[in-house]
């Protein structure tokens, strides 16, 4: 299919493997160049090297933590010519209230619910300042369809739900679009946490 993506840049979070790595063959069939980033190197290498090979496009790789801040602004200082952002980066754990303590709330929410926000707000800057960009945020539906053993996840879920919302209702005038997309798990998704 021919989406009329060919020579876009194209960064990925948490695209070593899952969602990441399948949304960066999707759009290196359509002839986009990628910035591919996650914390894992030797998938990401391997990744960029297959597409590389496949569809003949650039695919950069960018080794970082979206938890660490220095790693945001690395990350966001090499990429800023993409013309397309797609948060994917993740790893909240499951569990009932009784079981997420404190420290492992907060540090599931540092990497996709604070990494989500922290790199959309450079990034958005620097697609506003260039005339216009697309973000993509890889939220999942357990923002919507609530589940108690996944508290932690359904929260932060229905917290970047709020965030793309709330940033796309006015983006539209920085000729910025931001969306989301909810993945339903009818059955596993060949991924463990990015």
């Amino acid at each position: 299919m021919d989406l009329h993506l060919r020579g876009k840049r194209v960064l990925i979070t948490g695209a070593s493997k899952g969602i990441g790595a399948a949304a960066a063959e999707a759009f290196a069939e359509e002839g986009c160049h990628l910035r591919l980033a996650a914390r894992s190197g030797d998938q990401l290498k391997a990744v960029a090297e297959r597409l590389r090979a496949a569809h003949q496009i650039d695919a950069a790789t960018h080794v970082v933590d979206l938890r660490k801040p220095e790693d945001i602004a690395r990350l966001v200082k090499e990429a800023d010519d993409i013309d397309i952002l797609v948060n994917n980066a993740g790893d909240i754990p499951g569990g009932s209230i009784d079981k997420i303590e404190e420290p492992t709330w907060r540090h599931a929410w540092e990497l996709k619910v604070f990494g989500y926000i922290n790199i959309t707000r450079a990034i958005y800057a620097q697609m506003k300042a260039r005339g216009g960009g697309v973000i993509i945020n890889d939220i999942g539906a357990a923002g919507e369809k609530f589940d108690a053993n996944y508290i932690c996840g359904s929260t932060g879920n229905a917290a970047l739900m709020s965030f793309t919302r709330t940033l796309g209702s006015k983006s539209l005038a920085d000729n910025i679009r931001v969306v989301g997309i909810n993945p339903v798990r009818l059955a596993p998704i060949a991924t463990s946490r990015c």
